[in-house]
């Protein structure tokens, strides 16, 4: 397993290098998408590093007032136009970039979770999940498993956790950006 404090490290250093360089393609998503909801940004209230909350950033895919929940379970319709392309092309996870500059995330890791996913978390408490940053891609973002298949999720989190090496953290960044 990777120190924390590496990780904390390549997190920052990569972020950043992101920010400035993707710097003119997140501020033409900022004002497609204040255009298209008036409000860009979308704060939700996630599951962190010891069950601690945080609030997680993202660009607006969903209409003002959609509910709070697994995007699996949300009405397709409750997407915007725009926000299927972005959505597509992952573009909305841009601003989860400042939470990794925060600390409150990692570039990879277990997806965060919301609070009412109630399986899920029993199921991370299970098998210690909670012991590390949450991150925006990890092993199961790559192999396509999402929050609907809670058992499969957390123990594919916990393989990842347990085996993560510096040539796996770059792989898992280098799958998500080119690959998958």
């Amino acid at each position: 397993m990777i120190n924390p404090k590496v990780i904390n490290f390549y997190d920052i250093l990569i972020s950043i290098f992101i920010l400035f360089f993707l710097s003119p393609l997140i501020l033409i998503i900022f004002i497609t998408c204040f255009f298209e909801s008036g409000n860009p940004i979308f704060i939700q209230k996630r599951v962190g590093k010891n069950k601690k909350s945080f609030n997680l950033l993202k660009f607006r895919t969903m209409k003002v007032g959609t509910p709070s929940m697994a995007s699996h379970l949300i009405h397709k319709k409750s997407v915007t136009k725009f926000g299927r392309i972005i959505r597509l092309l992952k573009f909305d996870e841009l601003p989860q970039l400042f939470n990794v500059i925060k600390g409150d995330m990692s570039l990879v890791g277990p997806r965060p979770c919301l609070f009412n996913q109630y399986e899920l978390i029993e199921l991370r408490e299970k098998y210690k999940v909670f012991k590390v940053k949450p991150g925006i891609t990890g092993l199961s973002q790559i192999k396509g498993i999402d929050m609907s298949k809670p058992q499969k999720l957390a123990e594919t989190d916990q393989i990842m956790i347990l085996n993560m090496k510096h040539i796996d953290y770059f792989r898992y960044l280098f799958l998500t950006f080119f690959g998958k």
